[in-house]
């Protein structure tokens, strides 16, 4: 599997592209502010169709170019119900200290959206993603899991965790929804539960290892995997 990205933005957040080997179809997470040129250049140039835009969660940083995406290539956006009124409100999930900096934005929904809930299976571009509900950063938080083989022919999770779990550190809660126990514990029982080689793929930052997390992340020593 194909899974590339470029942080986008002054708030530098992944955008990620995810393609089965040798495919023309793709699936888009979390294009932010300042995504769609780059990531319309970038799927020209592999010759590449998206067939969905997947939402770890609906602060700007993260949806800002999902509207433009998806209705240019005419696709659905998923979005779990609790962010969906950040689609056309960001105000609602940052605070209303980031006003002057939206002044004379217009944010509106994309032609399609989808509301997908925990537990959720869906496929797209030949790709099955599990979804996993992880309120805490916001209350429509969710980790993506999919699975691919490595050149080795191992099989491998990957888990797309948006804000939830960083390298070396977690998402932040101080914004309107946010709850830092509600967070420790989404983490607790969504991702300490998975193996050790589960990659994860965060919301900004580099990748990492629910492993490597597990020993050295210091918000997560000592977490038990049910709370």
């Amino acid at each position: 599997m194909l899974v590339t990205g470029f942080p986008a933005g002054m708030f530098q957040t992944n955008c990620y592209i995810l393609a089965q080997d040798n495919a023309k179809e793709c699936v888009v997470v979390d294009p932010g502010q300042d995504a769609a040129e780059p990531l319309v250049e970038f799927l020209i140039g592999s010759d590449l169709a998206p067939r969905a835009v997947l939402l770890t969660h609906g602060h700007l940083d993260h949806m800002w170019s999902a509207q433009a995406v998806a209705d240019r290539y005419e696709i659905p956006v998923y979005i779990h119900p609790g962010d969906r009124m950040m689609l056309t409100d960001p105000l609602q999930g940052m605070g209303s200290s980031l006003a002057p900096f939206l002044d004379g934005v217009e944010f509106v929904e994309p032609q399609q959206v989808v509301e997908f809930a925990d537990g959720d299976e869906i496929e797209h571009a030949g790709i099955e993603f599990v979804v996993d509900h992880t309120p805490g950063h916001t209350q429509g938080s969710v980790v993506l899991r999919t699975r691919t083989t490595t050149p080795g022919g191992a099989e491998l999770q990957v888990a797309v965790t948006g804000d939830t779990l960083f390298q070396g550190s977690i998402g932040r809660t101080d914004l309107p929804g946010g709850n830092h126990e509600q967070l420790l514990d989404s983490i607790a029982r969504k991702l300490l539960v998975l193996d050790d080689a589960t990659a994860i793929l965060p919301g900004h930052g580099g990748s990492s290892t629910i492993g490597q997390e597990r020993t050295s992340n210091q918000f997560l020593v000592g977490l038990p995997q049910s709370r």
